[in-house]
């Protein structure tokens, strides 16, 4: 499996018939020239058998090894993630059964044998409001396709991971890229070090799953596993799909210095009112002050703060008709965690923002391009997140040890060796060699 990575091979079939032709390889696995390979069936049944503890325990183990040489400080993490294609194909997709709809039952010998439709993960009923935003993008496209330039157009296929799933691999999701098509892809979620570009972690996520809700997940065994050498993370940089208000708060709790740009849609400024920070109130252009009144949370679980002037101030207001026309006072919905927004707003526009971008860009994306294109993780030749994330933590793997064999040391290069004096037939060979020469010059 380790040579699967190394040789950038993906399939098993196409893996054992490498090694039978290569002799380098055969000399690494132990086997001899006339030795007969397993099959192709053993390494995938036994890449199933093994834990995904052993494999955690060997990116561990080599992660130590790069730690001991010096190629990793742990001072500042650049997170990133990436789309890997599945091992699953949008043809096979089927409908997810509505949440009412009872599991199959198959009568067996007057026995009573229970048949789930598929994994419960994957055909657990989505929320309505969900479902409600499905339909409504459906209705969308529906209505955009009934003009007169699209009635030739055939009905297309709407897939979504609310609606479908995959019953040859149920943890495979949908996922668009702007660009690209539809494809049932896994998340590779990966932590590097900016030293050296050393992967400090490395999971496997749902691909319909957002990079914002990740992190919590990526940072707590990330911070475990560099505090096991003592190396403490000071910071941490990652694009705007990392931007969270809930992300700020984890790391800035932690000690840790977010180097986030905010996300495009937050507003610093509300334009025509002031806040005061002290009070925690918002003052309207008439002068009229709305006070915090309680938090609320959207069906996704997002906390925002409410703002709302009296009733009174906005009935007697003269800029009511223009301001408010329907509403009986003025509301202000705010993000609870506005003040770590505005704190990585500061750092974003600041030098040291700037640098740190570049800094993002010039270390994880070489790693994740070196991954996809010469280490095999352009697809998942398994099924389940499970054998997934052993497929992506042997990719790592493979990277680590070869950037542990590139490293040498610049102490062995200025190392002297005393050499013994040569022996004493040494210096007869020396002397014949000299008469030699002397009775036959050139």
């Amino acid at each position: 499996m380790l040579v699967s990575r190394l040789e950038n091979l993906v399939s098993d079939r196409r893996l054992l018939e490498h090694c039978s032709l290569r002799l380098d390889i055969l000399y690494f696995l132990g086997y001899e020239v006339d030795e007969d390979l397993p099959w192709h069936s053993t390494v995938s049944r036994t890449r199933q058998l093994f834990p995904a503890a052993v494999f955690e325990h060997l990116f561990d183990h080599v992660f130590a090894q790069c730690v001991a040489a010096g190629l990793v400080t742990g001072h500042t993490q650049a997170v990133d993630s990436a789309f890997v294609k599945a091992n699953a194909s949008l043809e096979s997709l089927c409908e997810k059964p509505p949440a009412d709809v009872p599991t199959p039952v198959l009568q067996v010998a007057s026995e009573v044998v229970e048949r789930p439709v598929a994994s419960p993960v994957a055909v657990r009923a989505s929320p309505e409001h969900h479902l409600r935003r499905v339909a409504a993008a459906h209705a969308r496209y529906g209505r955009n396709n009934s003009g007169p330039l699209g009635r030739d157009r055939p009905q297309a296929r709407l897939l979504s991971n609310k609606t479908h799933y995959s019953p040859a691999d149920p943890d495979a999701r949908i996922s668009v890229k702007p660009g690209k098509a539809r494809a049932l892809n896994y998340l590779c979620s990966l932590a590097v070090d900016e030293e050296h570009g050393v992967i400090s972690h490395v999971q496997a996520d749902f691909a319909d799953r957002r990079d914002s809700t990740l992190l919590p997940s990526i940072v707590e065994p990330l911070c475990q596993r560099l505090l096991a050498h003592e190396l403490p993370v000071a910071a941490v940089v990652a694009d705007t799909n990392y931007s969270n208000g809930l992300n700020y708060a984890l790391l800035e709790a932690r000690g840790i210095t977010p180097w986030i740009p905010v996300f495009g849609q937050y507003k610093p400024e509300i334009e025509g009112f002031t806040y005061d920070k002290e009070t925690d109130c918002f003052t309207c252009p008439a002068g009229k002050q709305l006070p915090f009144k309680r938090f609320d949370s959207d069906p996704d679980g997002r906390l925002s703060k409410r703002y709302s002037a009296a009733t009174g101030d906005c009935r007697r207001c003269p800029r009511k008709p223009t301001c408010i026309p329907k509403s009986k006072s003025r509301k202000i919905t705010r993000t609870a965690y506005d003040a770590h927004y505005r704190r990585a707003l500061a750092r974003q526009q600041s030098r040291p923002g700037r640098r740190m971008r570049r800094l993002r860009q010039r270390t994880v994306e070489p790693v994740f391009g070196s991954l996809l294109q010469h280490y095999g993780m352009r697809r998942v030749n398994t099924r389940g997140r499970s054998s997934a994330h052993k497929t992506m933590l042997l990719t790592a793997v493979a990277f680590n040890l070869k950037k542990l064999l590139k490293h040498q040391s610049t102490k062995t290069l200025r190392l002297t060796i005393a050499l013994p004096k040569p022996p004493l037939e040494g210096q007869f060979l020396s002397f014949w060699r000299k008469l030699y020469r002397r009775q036959y010059p050139r």
